[in-house]
Order: C-alpha cells, then structure tokens, then sequence
C-alpha cells in the first residue's frame, strides 16, 4: 500500500499490510518516533548538505529478516535515481543488510523496523531504527562496524525516545567524476 505523507510533499510512504493492522495494537509506524521524524523533517527543510533535499522514502515493515531484501531493492533503487555507480549502489545494499542485522538482534520480537531514506542532490541519508528492551549501541570498535563505515561513508548510532535504536548511514555521490 502507498500512502502520501502528510509532513511533505515528497514525502512517500511504503507500508505492509500487517505494519498498518497491528497500528491499533500500539505498535504503528510512528511510535516513539516523533521526535526522531521531527529532526528528519527539519533536515529535509534544509536538505542534508544544504542542497535541498530531493526525496524523502520511508518503509515500515515487521522487524523480521525475511523482509530485509525490501530494504536493499528500496536502497539500490534510490542510489540509483541519484547516478551512484554500480559499486556504490552495491555497497549501500550491503550496508543496509549489516545495519539491519546489528538492529534486528535486539529487536523487540514482532515490533516494526523503521527505514527512512533521505535523497539530496548527491548524498543519501538512511535512518534504521527499532524498538528494543534494553538497546545497546553497537560498538565502534568492531570488525562489523569497521565494515559499515567503510561501505556506507558515514555511520552514527543512537538510542532515542522509546527505547529505539537508530544507526544513521551517509553516503555521498563521487563528485570527481560527471553525471
């Protein structure tokens, strides 16, 4: 199902049909995110380099690995309208699979996983985030988190309102070469 978003005009957002039932049972896309959507908002006001931002993507869906091939289809496509190349397109995938996977481990089991991608002229911003019991923020000093970084340019995590566990993914366009 495809819904206009009603925080922006460019704001698209993708849901499953057992993310948009279980909203009555308090565990609806915009849960314990308010304050977190805000400051995506407010970056999209400005745009993540100061460019303006291109599109706003978001995608909920159940915190389930089965569904994570959504995420790295949704991520190569969007690279793609922003004329990264192949590589950089694959590593994105890539690090959306690894920042998943750091996440779903403390997932709280059959909560949401929230992906919001935020496109400029040539960077991409994906947020990642899930509700977890006692969330921990991965470490940085790890071999999985070197990797991250590596593939995705830029990586932060944080624990925010309600218990939720975010990693933050920057990537920019090679400038050096032409579009």
């Amino acid at each position: 199902m495809i819904e206009e978003g009603t925080a922006s005009p460019v704001m698209r957002t993708i849901a499953s049909k057992d993310v948009v039932s279980s909203t009555s049972a308090g565990h609806g896309p915009d849960e314990g995110t308010g304050k977190r959507r805000s400051a995506v908002a407010a970056e999209a006001q400005e745009g993540p380099t100061g460019t303006g931002t291109r599109d706003e993507v978001s995608v909920r869906m159940p915190a389930d690995g089965a569904y994570l091939s959504v995420l790295r289809t949704a991520t190569a496509g969007l690279a793609a309208r922003l004329d990264f190349t192949l590589d950089e397109i694959e590593d994105m995938r890539i690090a959306v699979d690894e920042a998943c996977a750091m996440l779903l481990s403390q997932a709280i089991p059959g909560s949401t996983l929230a992906c919001d991608f935020t496109l400029g002229a040539d960077t991409m911003r994906i947020c990642v985030s899930v509700p977890c019991l006692a969330p921990r923020v991965p470490s940085g000093d790890t071999f999985a988190w070197t990797v991250l970084s590596a593939l995705a340019g830029s990586v932060d995590a944080q624990v925010g309102p309600g218990d939720m566990l975010t990693i933050v993914l920057r990537k920019s366009r090679d400038s050096s070469r032409s579009v």
